[in-house]
């Protein structure tokens, strides 16, 4: 495939979603054609999903992975791999690092068993680059304040974010040529600038696809014997 795929994650009160919309804006400049999408919500079964998972009642978290799998399943077969296959830059609000993020270190599943089950989902799609949008997560909270209401999942517990922060760190430096931390305290302008940074100083070449085992070796430091139940 001739085209790039760039995603943006970060915890909740972030700025992400400002940032997202900004680099498309910024990128579709220079570069041509750029879809700007998000997970969970980038088709129209995948809005539908969102919708139950944000606002809907309590979700088991096994179920909750499922539908964030089968989200990511109909996004990347109708939406990205089509556009990244006719050269476009693919802008993504979120993939598989929010997955592996919000179900392993927010809900405790086994880490290996989001990862493959991501894998598996999005047929081995990896991004070109991940740019981790990191915040204190005191500051995010006093963000998030100022919304008029939380769903679901913002509606979690401080150590809840903390770990999901931590997992996002963990994940960018195990694999430091797929990922850059940028540091998304201060004003908007501010942070859209050293987004351009990273990606004017990052050598971009062609989407990566690897194999589920590859996958593994990649994100995975040395661990004992896969002990969690398969999803």
């Amino acid at each position: 495939m001739n085209g790039l795929f760039i995603v943006f994650e970060g915890g909740d009160g972030c700025g992400k979603t400002t940032q997202v919309e900004r680099a498309a804006r910024w990128l579709s400049q220079f570069d041509g054609e750029v879809m700007l999408t998000r997970e969970p919500g980038g088709t129209q079964l995948g809005s539908q999903i969102r919708e139950l998972l944000l606002h809907g009642g309590h979700v088991d978290p096994r179920a909750e992975a499922l539908l964030f799998a089968a989200d990511r399943a109909h996004h990347v077969a109708t939406d990205i791999r089509p556009a990244l296959e006719c050269g476009a830059i693919v802008v993504c609000d979120r993939y598989i690092d929010s997955s592996v993020a919000y179900q392993s270190g927010g809900r405790g599943l086994a880490e290996y068993d989001i990862e493959d089950l991501s894998a598996w989902a999005s047929g081995d799609l990896l991004p070109d680059l991940t740019i981790v949008l990191d915040l204190d997560v005191a500051v995010a909270d006093a963000r998030r304040s100022a919304r008029s209401s939380a769903d679901r999942i913002e509606a979690e517990g401080a150590q809840w974010r903390q770990s999901i922060r931590e997992t996002f760190l963990r994940r960018a430096a195990r694999t430091p040529d797929r990922y850059r931390v940028v540091d998304a305290d201060g004003a908007p302008d501010e942070v859209a600038q050293r987004v351009r940074s990273v990606r004017a100083t990052t050598a971009l070449n062609k989407t990566r696809e690897l194999s589920t085992e590859e996958l593994r070796q990649e994100q995975r430091p040395a661990a004992p014997a896969h002990s969690g139940a398969s999803l």
